[in-house]
């Protein structure tokens, strides 16, 4: 089995034991809203959490009540991923791999300097590097849009010191936990 593999499994065990989740989810949604970068946002592309994923749905609302646009993703089976706008995350509607997602058929959502978007990931290094789930579909959808904002919710846990991460994966500009905000690309971002 090669390294990601095994890497995967066990940061999956681990967030899956996490204790505390719900608290914790609630700390990093709090911790996100305070973030400078949403004060000037206009859209903010989430994705729908799934099994021991970070609750993002409290987020969702917390974002709507401050007149953002939210998009959601929705995923094709040749790899690509757009975003749709929802007014609600109760519009979403299983998906491909199970995963909630938006009616294709949905408004699309404009990607501009002041976008965010909320990266998945099972584990992350502070310099922004990320383990994905290994589908690429983060990592193409922003290749093309490099400029955005791109923040990652982690517990502590899930941070690590050394992963294997490939010169195409898609880096988080911030990592969000119950405890901290680590900026990351800090040379980028100036």
């Amino acid at each position: 089995m090669d390294e990601k593999k095994l890497l995967r499994r066990k940061f999956s065990e681990i967030r899956k034991n996490i204790d505390g989740k719900c608290g914790k989810d609630i700390a990093i949604a709090k911790r996100f809203m305070d973030m400078e970068i949403l004060k000037s946002a206009d859209t903010v592309l989430l994705y729908a959490s799934f099994g021991s994923e970070i609750d993002t749905f409290p987020t969702a609302y917390d974002i709507i009540g401050k007149n953002i646009q939210i998009a959601y993703p929705k995923s094709f089976r040749d790899g690509i991923m757009t975003f749709h706008i929802v007014k609600s995350p109760c519009e979403l509607k299983k998906g491909m791999y199970g995963i909630s997602e938006p009616d294709g058929r949905m408004p699309t959502a404009e990607i501009t300097d002041n976008t965010v978007c909320i990266l998945p990931g099972l584990a992350f290094m502070e310099n922004g590097g990320r383990l994905g789930y290994g589908g690429g579909y983060y990592d193409r959808f922003l290749e093309k849009y490099p400029h955005i904002h791109k923040v990652a919710f982690s517990y502590e846990e899930l941070i690590t010191d050394s992963l294997p991460v490939m010169q195409h994966d898609a880096r988080a500009d911030y990592i969000v936990t119950p405890e901290r905000t680590v900026l990351c690309n800090a040379e980028r971002r100036r």
